[in-house]
């Protein structure tokens, strides 16, 4: 007996598309520990409370400021990481509640 085909979940094909570019996946992997991958005495704000500013973020990658905000705009889509603005600067933070919540649908996919 042949099963009906399921849709992935909308949500879950977002997050592997942002996640599919590999410097999109590098800084996820750096912030998942900011103050080891970004000088703190440079910060503004805590990097891990309130995240790590763009133009940091800009200067590890070597990227140009407008396409380390497109990719960090992705991932915000993705709802893998959360922007908190600092002044006239814009932070990022790794959302964990929801990183672990597509872990898992990822998990009951497979």
């Amino acid at each position: 007996m042949a099963e009906t085909a399921v849709s992935p979940d909308p949500e879950l094909l977002r997050a592997l598309r942002a996640l599919a570019n590999p410097m999109r996946l590098q800084v996820l992997s750096w912030l998942r520990e900011p103050k080891r991958h970004f000088p703190p005495e440079e910060a503004i704000a805590d990097p891990v409370e309130v995240g790590v500013c763009v133009s940091h973020i800009q200067a590890k990658s070597g990227l140009a400021q407008s396409t380390v905000s497109a990719y960090m705009a992705e991932l915000e889509r993705a709802g893998l990481v959360r922007a908190t603005r600092v002044g006239k600067w814009t932070h990022y933070k790794r959302d964990e509640q929801r990183i672990a919540e597509l872990v898992a649908v990822l998990g009951n996919t497979l």
